[in-house]
């Protein structure tokens, strides 16, 4: 095992490595954003304000998921790859079996919670819409209380077999849930279902993706065999016990708590924008909807190339091979701003065309989702370079520098400066917090990673 990790993040050129490790986790991040937007593009088919609001309503319960899998993913994935640079194989075994039941069980912890107090969830997130309340709450029930665990287990498996360098499978596995998803969408909207449960369809075609997802994933572990793999969902008191001794819980909660907060706080601020847009009109409310699921195009690429490359950074660190750590991070922070940037340049250009799939009719709606998509890509290659620096700090265990750049790009600056710009005037004003805190946020994470790259050389 040892030695196939080693092959997979030291045994070809940087730029080739780090292509192969990000290529798939890229392809399946893409595929994971088309399904999330097949949910609106779908529901958008029936014209509905109210049943478009309803998704984005709860796209920030949704992605609460990911962010408890991404406390356990990415901290375990940063905590297996160092430990395998050094050669600690148990270490990495263990790693992988907390990362599995902790997550396990926070998932069930949340769901059961949303089960508890659905109703004032769905008001906080911006339902107030009586009929978007109601289509949100059938929605949420379903792909959150019901299909919560799924959509949590299946994206803390890909981390970790992206951990041991195995981007391919894990990406694949993405890609399958991503893939039911959109074949089951129409499914149960148009045909399985009566007329007016098309919001329950979308949800039931989600939770069932995400199902055959985690099937995957388990079966992909199953046939690979103990002896060929660090990943392990065993547990014991006796393994509980070392787990801790060996301050393992501590090494993967230090890298993957930023990582948790990030998208936290992205959920806290999509629902605060929402919420705002939301209390301005209804029609405000489904076109933010529909510009931040497609300037999520953008965000997912670079999400996927820096969890492609996270295994990637966190083993050559751990191995001493700093000249290889650097030349990878540069690569992949070219790479990505460079997509970011194109993307950008895609929803300068069209807006419209690009709103128009979701909203046909020339409605409010449509016009503030061709307004509101304009001021969001601003800050899209921003965002990727301190995307991919705070995986970057996450990967070399700096929890303390990806934790105040997690804050600071989601929370800390955003959401002050939508009250400040919306008491200034206008629901336009209060979007453009968005990219101005990204552009800020990239500023002071180049400036911590010149910092540490000088303090590496010096102590070198």
């Amino acid at each position: 095992m040892k030695s196939s990790a080693k092959n997979a993040f030291t045994g070809n050129g940087i730029l080739k490595t780090v292509l192969a490790l990000a290529i798939p986790t890229v392809i399946g991040q893409i595929i994971l954003v088309i399904y999330n937007i097949a949910d609106t593009f779908f529901v958008s088919l029936t014209g509905s304000d109210a049943k478009i609001s309803a998704v984005t309503v709860c796209l920030p319960a949704f992605m609460f998921l990911s962010a408890i899998s991404n406390l356990f993913g990415i901290g375990a994935s940063s905590a297996m790859a160092r430990a395998l640079g050094k050669g600690k194989l148990r270490r990495a075994k263990r790693a992988s079996s907390f990362a599995f039941w902790g997550c396990l069980v926070l998932t069930l912890l949340y769901s059961l919670s949303v089960l508890g107090f659905l109703h004032p969830y769905v008001r906080l997130l911006g339902g107030i819409d009586e009929e978007a309340h109601l289509y949100a709450s059938s929605y949420m029930l379903v792909t959150v209380v019901a299909g919560g665990v799924f959509a949590s287990m299946s994206a803390l498996l890909s981390h970790l077999f992206r951990a041991e360098g195995r981007s391919l499978v894990s990406s694949i596995g993405v890609s399958l849930g991503g893939f039911f998803n959109i074949a089951l969408d129409p499914l149960f909207m148009f045909v399985i279902l009566p007329e007016g449960k098309e919001v329950l369809g979308a949800g039931i075609a989600t939770a069932l993706s995400n199902l055959c997802a985690f099937v995957f994933f388990l079966i992909a572990l199953k046939r690979r065999g103990k002896k060929k793999t660090v990943l392990r969902l065993s547990v014991s008191v006796k393994r509980l016990k070392k787990t801790f001794e060996k301050k393992i819980p501590a090494d993967i909660l230090r890298a993957g708590l930023p990582a948790c907060l990030m998208t936290l706080f992205e959920n806290v601020s999509y629902a605060v924008l929402g919420s705002l847009c939301a209390h301005h009109s209804l029609e405000a409310h489904a076109g933010i909807g529909v510009a931040k699921k497609i300037n999520m195009l953008a965000h997912c690429i670079v999400r996927g190339m820096a969890q492609g490359v996270l295994p990637f950074i966190s083993f050559n660190y751990a191995a001493g091979k700093w000249k290889r750590m650097r030349r990878g991070i540069f690569t992949a922070l070219a790479v990505s701003v460079s997509l970011a940037a194109l993307c950008m340049g895609a929803c300068l250009l069209f807006p419209d065309a690009l709103v128009r799939l979701f909203i046909r009719e020339q409605t409010a709606s449509r016009m503030y989702g061709t307004s509101f998509l304009r001021i969001l890509c601003i800050g899209a290659p921003f965002s990727a370079c301190a995307y991919m620096l705070i995986s970057f700090f996450q990967a070399t265990g700096k929890g303390v520098h990806s934790f105040m750049l997690a804050v600071l790009r989601k929370g800390a600056l955003d959401i002050p400066l939508m009250f400040l710009l919306g008491a200034a005037g206008g629901i336009f004003r209060v979007v453009w917090a968005t990219p101005l805190a990204d552009i800020f946020c990239c500023l002071v994470a180049v400036i911590l990673l010149v910092l540490f790259l000088k303090k590496k050389e010096v102590h070198a």
